[in-house]
């Protein structure tokens, strides 16, 4: 699995290729590789005559000319296949001298310096495999080169974000390895702090950028992309809620410059939750309330929302880890070590609750501030089933099914009877739930509980006896979870 944080493997300049002596590549047609800036992305060799379906962009096209039956173009065939290739977004053409054709035909010349398209001539000593190999080594030297770069960058990050002043530091910091302007905006859009140089239109550019990222409905994006002029622009919400943004202005976008950012936006979210907002502040009074004894409808609404999903995730297990993971689910109500080793969350019911790299993830179903508590316990089932199955996210629904049929209050009886005989013993209790939850899997089970797949065997076995009943019919374990998912 490829490095989510390792920049992408940067685009060869096709300048670097003509400058190597041993391929002695020559451009006969096309603008000027130097000071076109041209890039090759990936190198593909084809002797069809129109190779547009087989091109996805950025190419340099290697043939032999073996389609070219009339060299002088006529009919406009060299001019349609010169047309075809920059349609395709090919980015330049390579043609092989000998053994088809002893020079490069003038039409193909002609044809490319009308479309622009960057001609070379390969000389006979030279084999497209050989060209091909200096593309990959001189990818592996600039991705080589951005690895260490980025590395270097987060390193200079980490260190200013120890310092006194650690905002405008990390934000000097920043601006110094991407070479442009960056800026911290509050929740009302001000600058905050700043640092860096750019251009007055982009910084005006720039703040309204940062606009799209400071929205606070669940849809709003975590990063943004333009360009004012030749400037590049990019702006990324700072985690915690707390609606602080980062701008960033530059005048060139390295392929590392994301990951770079990405850091900072990690360690800036972390320095700005420090900095709490009017709706910060409730939430504080609303948990100080609760510790003082409020009834949880009374410091609900403080909360600044009137369902809540409670997610219990494992991963890795760091503060660092536990705030970006906050960060990434829209959330600043975060506990680090709940449940166990578990990080647990309060996200609002209106953001979306989705899978990420490196977590796997328990939540539940939309949940008043009153019913928390239960919602909790639902959640921490929820990411046991989840390790057990091995998947990324497990949710518990809100939907209760035939459930709802039933009057809560008889159906609350009729559960406390049939599970009587476990009523005394959770491990049990908890286990027969765990168990049907996963279709009877006595492995997944013992995963999920964190014991021995033996205990499970004999706590089944021992629920079969308290309850005098055939766990192996279906109406039976049917019942036994209707009753299970009213015992909560």
């Amino acid at each position: 699995m490829a490095d989510p944080t390792a920049p992408p493997t940067p685009p060869v300049p096709l300048a670097a290729l003509l400058a190597r002596e041993d391929l002695g590549l020559r451009q006969l047609a096309g603008p000027d590789a130097q000071a076109a800036d041209t890039a090759v992305q990936w190198v593909h060799t084809s002797e069809m005559a129109d190779p547009y379906p087989y091109l996805l962009g950025g190419e340099l096209l290697l043939t032999a000319g073996v389609h070219i039956t009339d060299p002088t173009g006529a009919g406009g065939s060299l001019d349609a296949y010169v047309a075809r290739i920059v349609a395709a977004g090919g980015a330049a053409l390579g043609f092989g001298v000998a053994p088809v054709h002893d020079t490069v035909p003038p039409a193909l010349v002609a044809a490319c310096d009308h479309y622009g398209l960057p001609l070379l001539e390969v000389p006979p000593r030279t084999t497209f495999s050989g060209v091909a190999r200096a593309v990959w080594r001189l990818m592996a030297e600039a991705r080589h080169t951005e690895l260490r770069r980025v590395t270097e960058a987060q390193q200079g990050l980490a260190t200013a974000a120890a310092r006194p002043d650690p905002v405008p530091a990390v934000l000097r910091q920043l601006a110094a390895r991407l070479g442009g302007l960056t800026v911290l905006y509050g929740p009302d859009g001000t600058e905050l702090q700043t640092a860096g140089q750019a251009p007055h239109a982009a910084r005006d550019a720039l703040r309204e950028l940062t606009g799209v990222v400071r929205r606070t409905a669940p849809a709003a994006p975590a990063s943004a992309a333009d360009t004012a002029g030749a400037t590049h622009l990019a702006a990324y919400a700072l985690g915690g809620g707390h609606g602080f943004a980062l701008g960033v202005a530059t005048d060139r976008r390295g392929p590392g410059d994301h990951t770079i950012a990405g850091a900072a936006v990690v360690l800036l979210s972390l320095l700005t939750g420090e900095h709490q907002g009017a709706s910060e502040a409730a939430r504080s009074a609303a948990l100080v309330r609760l510790l003082v004894g409020a009834p949880a409808e009374e410091t609900g609404p403080l909360l600044g929302s009137d369902l809540w999903t409670v997610v219990h995730a494992r991963g890795e297990h760091t503060p660092l880890a536990a705030s970006a993971l906050a960060a990434a689910l829209g959330s600043g109500l975060v506990d680090p070590r709940g449940d166990g080793d578990a990080v647990r969350l309060l996200v609002p019911a209106d953001r979306e609750i989705t899978a990420l790299e490196g977590w796997t993830l328990g939540a539940s179903a939309p949940a008043p501030t009153a019913g928390l508590a239960a919602a909790d316990t639902k959640a921490a089932r929820a990411l046991r089933r989840a390790e057990a199955t091995r998947t990324p996210l497990v949710r518990q629904h809100a939907c209760g099914g035939v459930a709802d049929l039933v009057d809560p209050e008889e159906a609350d009886a009729h559960a406390r009877a049939l599970l009587a005989p476990l009523a005394e013993n959770e491990a049990l209790t908890d286990t027969l739930r765990t168990w049907l939850s996963l279709h009877g899997s006595w492995d997944r089970t013992a995963v999920a509980l964190g014991v021995h797949r033996n205990t499970i065997r004999q706590r089944i076995a021992r629920c079969a006896s308290l309850l005098t009943t055939d766990l192996n019919d279906p109406d039976t374990r049917m019942e036994l979870w209707f009753a299970l998912t009213r015992d909560r």
